[in-house]
């Protein structure tokens, strides 16, 4: 059992919202009719093959199948405030997550077992609930489009090709900043800073063997350097160029994102429930911004 957790009955979405992410998801909804065309795109044929080859190729996680997983998912749940959706684990050299979110489906969230391989309880908790918190985010219609871009790139080509041309740049741009915002929830989740960060220390350059040998120090000061020269005029652009195909922010960003947050008062309130009503407090229309 990991330690007990602070609840966060009546956590919202823009309690902890990222403000690049805000900016990023009005952008892309100014599109016309983009929230039509994914759905169109998708259709429940689309929508229907994947779910159908999850169930076929992964294992259900529950009370009698990796309960410890199931564990993990439930107290994230329970402090995220938000209704526990399926959980897969799933066999692949790859370590990954991701989440979908269907029409008239339960959600559910994979992992692959690499994955796993590679982090401490701790850590696949700060997954699982950084994938909770695209489902909290209601981040689903775009989320499932980028995810069928990555995942079918072999099996649906015509669908990756057309979407390329039309959505794919606006929808990555999206999701790295959605990353944000998860991030966010796997810290809120947690509770614990150096959980999220060391589990990004490991997907930057972690493997079962090298794991217990890095310097999660030494990784947040790697972070924090980044964060400085990005900040000049040339590193901004060579930042951009270097992150435009990604589906994530680099992992040192990320690292850095969450270094800075855990240490603000906005973190810290959510926390004694000052943004919650706990203090008969309500917050404002738009959401809590930082920075």
């Amino acid at each position: 059992m990991l330690s007990s957790k602070t609840p966060l009955t009546g956590l919202k979405a823009d309690f902890f919202r990222h403000p690049l992410d805000l900016e990023a998801t009005k952008a892309l909804k100014q599109i016309p009719g983009i929230d039509v065309m994914v759905r169109n795109l998708l259709g429940p044929l689309g929508e229907q093959f994947f779910y159908i080859e999850n169930i076929a190729a992964s294992v259900l996680v529950g009370e009698k199948q990796l309960p410890q997983f199931h564990q993990l998912l439930l107290e994230a749940c329970d402090t995220l405030d938000l209704e526990p959706p399926q959980l897969y684990v799933r066999q692949h050299p790859v370590p990954n997550a991701y989440t979908f979110a269907m029409r008239g489906k339960q959600p559910f969230v994979v992992l692959h077992t690499s994955l796993i391989e590679l982090l401490t309880p701790e850590e696949i908790q700060a997954v699982i609930a950084h994938e909770l918190g695209h489902l909290k985010c209601d981040h689903g219609v775009y989320l499932t489009m980028v995810n069928l871009l990555v995942l079918a790139a072999g099996q649906v080509p015509n669908l990756g090709g057309f979407v390329a041309q039309a959505l794919q740049a606006q929808l990555l741009e999206w999701v790295r900043c959605a990353e944000f915002t998860c991030d966010r929830a796997a810290l809120l989740a947690t509770q614990d800073p150096k959980a999220v960060m060391s589990l990004l220390m490991k997907l930057a350059g972690g493997s079962p063997t090298l794991a217990p040998q890095l310097n999660l120090d030494a990784f947040v000061a790697q972070a924090r350097a980044y964060d400085d020269i990005s900040k000049t005029e040339i590193g901004e652009l060579l930042k951009s160029a270097q992150t435009s195909q990604l589906t994530h922010p680099v992992p040192v960003l990320r690292a850095r994102e969450i270094d800075r947050w855990s240490s603000s008062q906005d973190y810290q309130s959510l926390l004694q429930g000052d943004k919650m009503g706990y203090n008969g407090k309500a917050a404002p229309k738009g959401g809590w911004r930082n920075w």
